[in-house]
């Protein structure tokens, strides 16, 4: 059966109607995947409610985490994941790395671990040629069989607009038997982004596929400048409805030209701590991408000696500017802490009203 991309399916038809089937204006080539019922159905339904002490108290320090390392959580369990980006800036390149880290194929993206899964599901909507041309350097030199076997890849519109139909992305993944979806990209998905009924409804059916057990990433894309022509830094800066990031657990945002080697990283919303900021490098002909030249912090409170290194000089390096925002100094205060916190550093009160506290090298193999 054909179903329309605008066609309303029933509830109770959401896993039959017109999945195997492609959008009337698609050239999508059907791909069995069997009558799969929702992995997680069974077991989800009647643990609904949760008693409130075993909600609130039974909560770990960090959480489970897909992409990260201790509290440095780019992607946290049953939290989705956005890449908001320009065109050509290296959001595909980025995930196609994260896929291949969730297959096993890589331990690590940007230096930070990945938990591997069973089976990726990846949704390439958004020019699924040049989403084909970018992976094939990345996985042009793994096993075809254990690409058939663990990475499923739907290639152009979705079967339905995943804003009027909410199921259908879990619905989607059940089918492809994924615990791993990749949207590339959210503009592909849902029609009408910028109104908040459409991305409110979109969240809901990122919830659901979370709730499922599904592990979400999304590409997505900003506006093209900030205020002024400034580069744009913050959630306001990413298209659409606030109700797209509201329900991401963390954003991150990558910015430059088109075809840019150099890339600047920008983490904006954190489960836990922010990563970063830092410049990536994208080496075009082999896919893969490295952090350029992090800011070390411990190396600048070590060569700062006995003046060792205050929260402003720290934000200035770490945000390459001598305005500093009261945010970004605060950023900047949280990890200095941290570094404390971990023997790394030791902090010494100011000596006098108005002088800077100051962090030093807390052992000399801490470099």
């Amino acid at each position: 059966m054909t179903t329309a991309y605008e066609d309303v399916v029933p509830p109770g038809d959401i896993l039959t109607a017109g999945l195997d089937a492609p959008a009337e204006d698609s050239d999508h080539v059907d791909i069995d995947w069997g009558d799969v019922e929702p992995q997680h159905a069974a077991q989800h339904a009647p643990s609904a409610f949760t008693p409130g002490g075993a909600f609130f108290h039974k909560v770990p320090d960090i959480p489970p985490t897909v992409w990260g390392a201790g509290s440095d959580v780019l992607w946290a369990e049953g939290e989705a994941l956005l890449v908001a980006a320009p065109q050509g800036v290296g959001k595909t390149t980025l995930s196609h790395q994260l896929i291949r880290a969730r297959l096993g194929l890589q331990d690590s993206v940007l230096g930070f671990p990945v938990a591997p899964g069973r089976r990726v599901l990846l949704l390439a909507m958004d020019r699924p040629g040049q989403t084909r041309r970018a992976g094939h350097r990345i996985f042009a030199g793994d096993d075809p069989a254990l690409l058939d076997d663990r990475l499923i890849v739907w290639e152009g519109p979705p079967p339905y607009d995943l804003a009027k139909q909410p199921d259908i992305l879990a619905a989607l993944c059940a089918k492809a038997r994924a615990d791993t979806v990749v949207v590339d990209s959210v503009k592909d998905a849902a029609l009408g982004l910028a109104e908040d009924a459409v991305g409110a409804a979109y969240n809901r059916a990122r919830q659901k596929a979370l709730a499922e057990g599904v592990q979400v990433l999304e590409n997505h894309h900003v506006i093209k400048r900030g205020p002024n022509g400034a580069k744009p830094n913050t959630l306001a800066d990413v298209y659409g409805s606030t109700w797209i990031t509201s329900g991401a657990g963390s954003v991150v945002m990558l910015w430059g030209e088109a075809g840019d080697p150099i890339v600047s990283f920008r983490h904006l919303k954190q489960p836990v701590n922010e990563v970063g900021p830092f410049d990536l490098i994208h080496d075009h002909e082999a896919g893969t991408t490295s952090v350029k030249d992090a800011v070390d912090l411990l190396g600048l409170a070590r060569m700062g000696g006995v003046h060792g290194l205050t929260v402003i000089g720290a934000a200035e390096a770490l945000y390459g500017t001598q305005k500093v925002e009261r945010a970004q100094k605060e950023k900047a205060r949280r990890k200095l802490d941290g570094m404390v916190k971990t023997g790394k550093l030791t902090r010494k009160a100011p000596l006098a009203s108005g002088d800077p506290a100051r962090y030093y090298l807390a052992r000399a193999d801490a470099v």
